[in-house]
């Protein structure tokens, strides 16, 4: 997506407005929020975790080594010895494994899939949140995954669940797929977004589910411009709110 043809809302001016805030953003696959992470990066100057893309870099990681899903030990090791870093460059964000840039490998439908059974194991996701919980300790953050406001960071200053149908999330999915050059069919594309929703949701440790607190938007009508405002909307709130409690 090219984010500088996505409109600004005129009240939102980039460098200035909430400071300090951790911003969580959960959903389950296709539902955007990958992009309105980004987008919301750049509008309040603040740095993008892409908390799922730390996930899908394990799970590749995990492939390439040959690890099953099911070896605890193993992923917990491995989780010890790779190097996750997100990076952007040229107005694009990239992320790297061992300094290798990974973007694109952990996007694909086996990786995803894979994805979900790496991130139950309760090594990966421990090993997963002690990072997630160091990057944005100091707030000006904004984070998207699965259980970003019920477990890496309940306290959060503003969460939003974001859902959508999963037929409209397959051919999100599907249409990016082929947009990558991938062979792929959307029947079955879809049925992986089904899957990977009942692995994430039946999941026994940090399961997929909303906050109580959160802010709950359905994208399936929506284009992202239209959920990008309503979220800087609520944002917005919040940091007029906290501006009124300080002392004057």
């Amino acid at each position: 997506m090219d984010f500088d043809r996505v409109p600004r809302p005129a009240y939102c001016v980039p460098g200035s407005s909430v400071k300090n805030l951790i911003i969580a953003i959960d959903g389950p696959s296709g539902v955007g929020k990958s992009t309105l992470s980004k987008l919301l990066a750049r509008e309040l100057d603040y740095i993008n975790l892409d908390t799922g893309a730390m996930y899908r870099t394990v799970a590749l990681a995990s492939s390439r080594r040959g690890i099953d899903a099911r070896d605890h030990a193993a992923l917990q090791k491995l989780c010890e010895e790779i190097l996750i870093e997100f990076v952007r460059e040229g107005g694009e964000e990239s992320v790297l494994l061992n300094g290798e840039d990974v973007s694109r490998a952990i996007r694909t439908p086996e990786i995803s899939l894979l994805t979900a059974a790496v991130a139950a194991c309760p090594e990966v996701r421990r090993a997963m949140v002690e990072r997630q919980r160091e990057l944005g300790a100091a707030g000006g953050v904004v984070l998207e995954g699965r259980d970003i406001g019920t477990v890496v960071f309940p306290q959060a200053d503003v969460k939003f669940f974001l859902k959508a149908s999963s037929e409209i999330r397959g051919q999100r999915r599907f249409l990016e797929l082929q947009s990558q050059g991938a062979e792929v069919g959307l029947a079955r594309t879809i049925a992986d977004v089904k899957a990977r929703d009942d692995a994430d949701i039946n999941r026994s440790t940090s399961p997929l589910k909303k906050a109580e607190d959160a802010v709950l938007i359905d994208t399936t009508d929506l284009d992202i411009p239209q959920v990008l405002e309503r979220m800087l909307t609520v944002i917005n709130k919040t940091r007029k709110s906290g501006q009124e409690g300080q002392p004057g």
